[in-house]
């Protein structure tokens, strides 16, 4: 019984040693710009929208519901602190480059 467990054991073993690691971009987010730009992005719009849907429900007290739209309007400032000000990349160069148009 226990040569069994033994050879399971290390069969066991031997497979997740040899095996690749799948969860490898999930280890080293904050190396990967892009990643880490999406995850924050969902969590922000995650809260958003709960704090939308309790600002829109009547049936809660608003007693009950201002201690957590306060705690969840820090957490969308703290979340909107962590993303990276916004590099836009345009095909053309903005319109404020060219000459200016006057019409006679």
């Amino acid at each position: 019984m226990t040569t069994k467990r033994a050879v399971f054991a290390a069969a066991v073993l031997l497979v997740a040693g040899f095996a690749p690691a799948h969860a490898d971009e999930w280890w080293d987010w904050e190396w990967n710009p892009d990643l880490q730009w999406r995850i924050t992005h969902r969590a922000l719009t995650d809260v958003e929208n709960r704090v939308a849907l309790l600002e829109a429900n009547p049936e809660i007290d608003d007693g009950y519901k201002a201690p957590i739209i306060g705690r969840a309007r820090k957490d969308v400032r703290r979340l909107r602190a962590a993303l990276p000000p916004p590099r836009w990349q345009w095909a053309s160069p903005c319109c404020y480059g060219r000459r200016p148009i006057h019409i006679r």
